[in-house]
């Protein structure tokens, strides 16, 4: 199969080494520039993807902003995977996404969208609560930016709106005020296939903090563990709900829904309208036929279920400075060019992330930090872990740092979810 793979950031390498060592043939484009060397010895790079647009049997999109052009190309008849305008517009405007889920029946946090910083403030001195500050647009890949406030009046919200105020001023762009609630973060999600969601769903735990114990700043992800299900009560009152929209958009791709629950209900927080990362490179593990064979019969409309293992997978990124902040001296001076060592030739669950390949030997690149995705399976999540937690112990990357608790929230997690009825 002729694969086409299209990826913003580069994320997507790991997707195009399996499909091209699954025999696929691969070309694969990065819109970003200082990610032009990512995947670079691994598979074979185009900077015109248009041009391979005939060309490929499917083209995959794995990142948000693709949505318009997937449109049209699956309007041309081509096979594509990835997202659409209308899913694309659920992730990036936060406002529209919370009033689609309301639309649908499903219930959510009381939020309040803002482009002032003194609007959102007199807001939260009108209504004094625990907030999250939640950027919108392309503002919110800066995961640095995300504030969950601790205060039950919100005078810590305030605090960081006017110094946000001082240090981005009208750079910030809107935002979302949202309400805090207590529970369990759970993530709901599943593959689409034109007309409905496609069994069974991965429910998946995401560790966001830098440090374990969740400490630290909010970095988008520094590792997942994760579950499948064919029947799923957190599915039902989420994603199903939103089958037939999605089938009116044609859309054919992977969508997450992130949210709180609690005793009270399910409180959904955002959406992921794409591959999430690091989750896709943790699902590969667990799925059991060719991925890029399942990538075209989802886009074909398919309605097969997956075949994935029994039990647990997790992962756990291995990165290096200055992740997860954005430095690019800092990056060129500690780790730019960092060699990737494997103390045996066993790479079992050792994903590419940011990286290339001179003459067999793996070299950190990009710009992000973050250079590999170690994973691994078990029947239970003790077993999981021990299986990735053996598998990093193989890798030497210079100055690099990973979470050692993956995994270590499900014990009192699934106790709560088991008590509450969604598990």
């Amino acid at each position: 199969m002729k694969t086409l793979v299209v990826s913003k950031w580069g994320d997507a390498l790991d997707i195009a080494y399996q499909l091209k060592k699954d025999g696929h043939n691969v070309k694969m484009h990065i819109q970003d520039k200082a990610s032009k060397e990512v995947g670079y010895g691994f598979v074979q790079k185009t900077n015109h993807w248009e041009r391979f647009i005939d060309w490929a049997d499917l083209i995959v999109f794995d990142y948000t902003g693709f949505g318009r052009m997937a449109d049209a190309l699956r309007f041309k008849g081509k096979v594509v995977f990835g997202g659409s305008a209308y899913t694309d517009r659920l992730e990036l405007d936060r406002d529209f996404g919370q009033k689609e889920l309301i639309r649908h029946g499903v219930k959510v946090l009381a939020s309040q969208e803002f482009s002032n910083f003194m609007d959102a403030i007199q807001y939260i001195q009108n209504n004094p609560d625990a907030y999250v500050i939640k950027p919108c647009g392309e503002t919110q890949e800066l995961k640095q930016l995300l504030f969950v406030g601790q205060d039950d009046q919100g005078n810590d919200v305030i605090h960081m709106l006017r110094a946000y105020e001082k240090s981005w001023g009208a750079e910030f762009g809107t935002f979302q005020i949202q309400r805090k609630v207590k529970g369990v973060e759970v993530a709901i999600s599943g593959f689409f296939n034109g007309t409905h969601f496609i069994r069974p769903f991965n429910i998946n735990f995401e560790h966001k903090k830098l440090f374990p114990n969740e400490l630290g700043v909010s970095t988008g992800e520094m590792g997942t563990s994760m579950y499948w299900t064919t029947q799923s009560n957190l599915a039902e009152k989420t994603l199903l709900k939103m089958e037939q929209t999605l089938a009116e958009h044609n859309f054919r791709g992977h969508l997450d829904i992130n949210v709180i629950v609690n005793g009270h209900g399910i409180y959904p927080l955002e959406f992921t309208s794409r591959f999430g990362y690091p989750q896709v490179y943790i699902q590969k593990d667990a799925i059991t036929e060719d991925f890029g064979g399942l990538l075209f019969r989802i886009a074909n409309g398919s309605t097969a279920p997956l075949h994935v293992k029994k039990g647990f997978q997790v992962g756990a990124y291995m990165v290096v400075p200055p992740f997860p902040f954005h430095d690019p001296k800092s990056f060129r001076l500690f780790s730019k060019d960092s060699v990737v060592v494997f103390k045996s030739q066993n790479r079992d669950g050792v994903h590419p992330v940011h990286v290339k390949m001179i003459n067999g030997q793996w070299l950190v690149t990009g710009d992000s930090g973050i250079v590999v995705l170690i994973t691994g399976s078990g029947l239970t999540i003790k077993d999981a872990q021990k299986n990735m937690y053996n598998r990093i112990s193989n890798v030497i990357i210079n100055n690099s740092y990973y979470r050692n608790d993956i995994g270590n929230r499900w014990a009192e997690d699934s106790d709560k979810l088991l008590s509450w009825g969604y598990i």
